[in-house]
């Protein structure tokens, strides 16, 4: 599979000054790859979308990259594949070079799931709205972000250690994201693999934070109902782990103080608590 980083939106987007245009990021680069390991793809070649490749025509496209560059003999492309600089390649180009240089095309058709067709950007839109439930039926698994467990503040530790419950306080799972616009956004109930041999309820938030910090910054930080006593108050840091979000429960909010924020987690806690209580009837 060939396929381009960053988003060549991203990219324009950024060239232009306008980072608002760059489309909502639905997955990490780690987490695409392994997705595309598990649907049995051998190779993947990711080229670098730069100013030079932006700049690459039609025709030094498929001469540089597909022919010199890969030695391709049968090229599969989506219904809407364009390429090259200002779009300007098409299936039909593609079909005719491929007929003149001694290479196979073809096209693969839409695919849809009741009726609709399946899309980066109709996923981003399920996202957006938190309909985590059609979100997993177009991609045809549960929706996960994954990556290492880094410090942070340690805030949560301090907050709530009085709620019941949080012995430990509000401790958090804290992922920093690389990307300023992820396609989810809010709090949520969730489930952790990775730490545990079977996974563990949690409420995740996703966001920059704007309580107490708002800095850009997005992570995604997951606060696990019970924590594993094996592992100790730091045992999770360092580890990969995956976060499954299952339900929305709201927006990220500003909270006027640290006391109304640790009751508001309080309130997330106790949310997703009966959820995943109704969950298991």
């Amino acid at each position: 599979m060939l396929t381009f980083e960053p988003h060549p939106r991203d990219f324009f987007a950024r060239r232009a000054g306008k980072p608002e245009l760059a489309p909502a990021r639905i997955a990490t680069l780690r987490d695409k790859l392994e997705e595309l390991d598990r649907c049995g793809i051998d190779h993947v070649v990711l080229l670098r979308f730069d100013a030079r490749l932006a700049a690459l025509s039609a025709a030094d496209f498929i001469r540089r990259v597909l022919l010199d560059g890969l030695g391709a003999r049968y090229v599969l492309v989506g219904d809407d594949f364009r390429f090259g600089a200002r779009r300007a390649g098409d299936y039909a180009m593609l079909d005719a070079a491929g007929a003149e240089l001694g290479f196979d095309v073809a096209r693969m058709l839409s695919y849809e799931v009741h009726g609709q067709r399946v899309s980066s950007s109709t996923v981003r839109e399920a996202l957006a709205a938190g309909d985590l439930a059609r979100t997993a039926t177009l991609l045809g698994r549960p929706y996960v972000l994954s990556g290492h467990v880094v410090h942070g503040r340690k805030l949560g530790r301090a907050l709530g250690a009085s709620a019941p419950g949080a012995d430990d306080g509000f401790r958090t799972l804290n992922l920093r994201l690389p990307t300023a616009r992820p396609a989810a956004a809010g709090i949520f109930v969730a489930r952790v693999f990775g730490l545990a041999p079977a996974p563990l309820a949690g409420v995740a938030s996703l966001g920059v934070r704007p309580t107490v910090e708002d800095a850009g910054r997005v992570l995604l930080e997951t606060h696990c109902l019970d924590w594993p006593a094996a592992l100790g108050a730091d045992g999770g840091y360092g580890r990969r782990i995956g976060v499954e979000l299952l339900h929305w429960l709201h927006e990220e909010r500003h909270y006027p103080s640290l006391d109304a924020l640790q009751a508001g987690i309080a309130r997330d806690v106790a949310e997703a608590r009966a959820w995943f209580a109704t969950a298991a009837r």
